[in-house]
């Protein structure tokens, strides 16, 4: 099994994809990664040498890609920056409702969770 980024890569998937499961990199940035280390993207990750693999880690490096834990560390520290700032985005952070002007009426179910049913006044009186 191959570790990049600190990532298992798949060994059952093509390299292109699995490089897809270290967090920060998609398609794009997978499929350069790939023409930049001299690595056929359509060989599968039990396929990969350990001198390919290092190619691909050097190449993270000399691209100063930021992936996994620092781009969750950079990325949670933003969010904290602007919930303590108590700027609008912040306080839709904190509040739990999404931050883009999206509408809450209907919808918005995954940033506000599953429904909360509210009894109506007149029959809890009788």
């Amino acid at each position: 099994m191959t570790r990049i980024a600190g990532v298992n890569i798949p060994a059952t998937k093509h390299i292109v994809i699995g490089l897809q499961e270290i967090y920060g990199i998609g398609p794009t940035l997978a499929k350069l990664l790939c023409e930049k280390s001299n690595v056929d993207g359509v060989i599968k990750g039990k396929d990969l040498t350990e001198a390919q693999a290092e190619s691909i880690r050097q190449m993270i490096s000399q691209l100063k890609l930021v992936v996994e834990g620092d781009l969750r560390r950079e990325t949670t520290m933003n969010i904290k920056r602007l919930v303590d700032t108590g700027t609008y985005r912040g306080m839709r952070h904190k509040k739990g409702l999404p931050t883009r002007g999206q509408r809450t009426r209907t919808n918005a179910r995954t940033r506000k969770g599953k429904i909360k049913r509210v009894i109506k006044a007149a029959a809890a009186k009788e």
